[in-house]
């Protein structure tokens, strides 16, 4: 067999692994796919829905498995209460995976969302699973850094700090010292206890507040998310708080930009300064080649729309779209 067609095979066989990194298990609804090779970046596909007469972007937001500021973010020009009957609404479905290692539970901050990497059993295709998340207020920062999940609880008791009792207080809603598990637990059906002290990932009573910072530090996640994470996640698995608003990842030749608007406290150097967006930029071309439309980059950066946009491509003439029409559920 010639080189030629070696190299033809090869190609081949990896784009087909790219492809696969856009399809959606059925059992997920846009959450798990297969994980690309290691240097691809890319997973997921850009969807469309048409709203219904009553929907809410929150009401697809939850439908669809994204958190509600991705929702608004990826349509700025629609209403969120309002959208109106057969508008067409933007899924923002296609992420690149943070710069990590691709293992255990990573959760990016300013993006509000959760990357999990579980180990493959019984030979098969490694995978990455995502979820919208709620952080913490900037005044309850979530903080960041490496951890593990050191303990898994179903129908959790919530025991408030002082300071959450006290900061109810003043607002005229006191709390108890203990709340049972039930309808009036804040913390779900699911919690796994992480090793920084008094900090969980866990479920909620409120899944309206799924995708937004309004946490005393805690991960918040949709109860049908966290049952399902539940079930997979052991104790002992690592997991990484990160801080990443940009991101820039490669799908096949074309090279990607991924903007979210930076956490409140580093707005005013992040999300004016694109110093750091222009060194992964030239990093990333200069391991593989690649023009970049700098224009665009500032587009994208000022967005900050939560969707990938394509800034360079290596093969003239291929746009690597990834968009996928679905109807409304």
């Amino acid at each position: 067999m010639s080189m030629k067609n070696v190299n033809t095979q090869f190609r081949t066989a990896r784009a087909l692994l790219v492809i696969a990194a856009t399809l959606v298990s059925p059992a997920a609804l846009a959450a798990t796919y297969v994980l690309p090779p290691a240097d691809v970046d890319l997973i997921g596909a850009i969807t469309t829905v048409e709203a219904t007469h009553e929907e809410t972007l929150l009401d697809i937001a939850r439908a669809h498995d994204v958190g509600f500021e991705d929702i608004v973010s990826a349509n700025p020009d629609l209403d969120p209460w309002i959208p109106g009957e057969g508008v067409t609404v933007v899924l923002p479905t296609r992420f690149i995976l943070p710069r990590a290692p691709r293992e255990g539970v990573v959760l990016n901050l300013p993006e509000l969302r959760m990357y999990y990497y579980p180990k493959p059993v019984n030979g098969e295709a490694p995978v990455v699973v995502t979820y919208p998340i709620s952080i913490g207020r900037m005044d309850w920062q979530t903080p960041m850094g490496q951890t593990k999940v050191v303990k898994k609880v179903r129908n959790p008791s919530w025991y408030p700090p002082e300071s959450i009792r006290k900061e109810h207080a003043e607002d005229g809603d006191p709390l108890p010292k203990i709340v049972p598990a039930g309808p009036d637990n804040p913390l779900g059906a699911f919690a796994m206890r992480l090793g920084i002290p008094g900090y969980l990932i866990h479920s909620t009573n409120k899944p309206a507040g799924v995708g937004m910072r309004v946490t005393h530090g805690c991960i918040r996640m949709y109860p049908e998310d966290i049952e399902a994470l539940f079930e997979q996640v052991p104790v002992g698995e690592k997991v990484l708080i990160i801080n990443q608003p940009y991101k820039v990842g490669w799908s096949l030749d074309a090279l990607y930009l991924e903007a979210h608007q930076p956490l409140e406290e580093d707005a005013e150097t992040l999300g004016k300064d694109m110093t750091s967006v222009t060194e992964m930029l030239v990093a990333a071309t200069a391991r593989r080649n690649g023009p970049v439309d700098w224009e665009l980059v500032r587009t994208i950066f000022d967005r900050a729309d939560g969707l990938p946009g394509q800034m360079s491509d290596s093969s003239p003439g291929r746009q690597d779209t990834g968009e996928i029409a679905v109807n409304a559920l």
